[in-house]
């Protein structure tokens, strides 16, 4: 299998993570593909009609997107206890917290765009103000929400990625008040999954 990737990309960080959690990281090839809504990259078009990373390229099968259903294909290809729980509130609050997650890089990903991506003079400010309360926000639900005690599931590794790209992207700061958000979030950084696939990179528009 192959992984449409970037460096730089919560979303594609999130599915890897996921491979590697899941023990079958060796199984993909991970191809770099630079992305933009302002700049079409062909390749990554003619497998996704979003023009977006991540997207992963099957030996037998049409191509998927978009993380989540990535994620979700993935834990059907192997052997090890699912990382998607399958049944039962586990899963409502796995499949929560990835929601969660998405919706940080999501707002995020707008408030860059009314701080640092667009023309200073097209820039909103009201939108800016909206984006950043919806970050605040979610790191108080977070805070109230993560539980270190659970098997390692899509969730967590969802949330992980998030908050490591709002850290790297100098997004509004989720540590603040937030203590056990901080310290789980600080272990998770630590698992193997996190260190072998760091962020780097900017977005070329």
């Amino acid at each position: 299998m192959k992984l449409l990737y970037q460096t730089h990309s919560p979303y594609a960080r999130k599915a890897l993570v996921f491979a590697y959690e899941a023990g079958i990281a060796t199984s993909l090839e991970v191809i770099h593909q630079e992305t933009s809504p302002t700049a079409k990259n062909p390749e990554v078009f003619a497998r996704n009609p979003l023009g977006k990373v991540p997207v992963l390229l099957r030996p037998d099968g049409d191509a998927i997107f978009d993380s989540d259903v990535i994620c979700a294909y993935l834990d059907t290809q192997h052997a090890g206890p699912r990382l998607i729980p399958q049944e039962g509130e586990a899963r409502w609050r796995a499949l929560r917290l990835q929601a969660a997650a998405q919706g940080l890089c999501d707002a995020g990903i707008a408030l860059r765009w009314e701080t640092v991506r667009r023309p200073a003079e097209l820039r909103y400010a009201p939108l800016r103000d909206g984006y950043t309360e919806k970050l605040l926000t979610t790191y108080e639900w977070l805070e109230q929400e993560i539980d270190g005690s659970e098997p390692v599931h899509v969730g967590h590794i969802a949330v992980a990625t998030a908050l490591s790209w709002i850290a790297f992207r100098d997004l509004p700061d989720f540590r603040e008040g937030h203590p056990r958000l901080v310290d789980w979030f600080d272990a998770f950084e630590t698992r193997e999954s996190m260190r072998r696939t760091p962020l780097s990179g900017e977005t070329h528009d």
